[in-house]
C-alpha cells in the first residue's frame, strides 16, 4: 500500500480574484479613503447644481 499524503491528491486551483482583494491591505486601505471621497465630491456637487439660480 502506497501511503499517499491528501495534498498530493489535491490540484492546485487559482486564488480567486475577490480573495486576492481581500488579501491587500494597502488596496483596502484606499478603496476605504478612495470611496468616501468620490461619493462626498459626487454629493457636493449634486447639491450645487440643486441650488436655485440667483435673480
Amino acid at each position: 500500500m502506497a501511503t499517499q499524503g491528501f495534498e498530493e491528491d489535491v490540484p492546485e486551483e487559482p486564488v480567486p480574484a475577490m480573495q486576492q482583494l481581500l488579501d491587500n491591505p494597502f488596496l483596502l486601505l484606499f478603496i476605504g479613503i478612495a470611496m468616501p471621497t468620490v461619493l462626498y465630491i459626487v454629493w457636493g456637487v449634486m447639491e450645487i447644481v440643486s441650488l436655485p439660480i440667483a435673480k
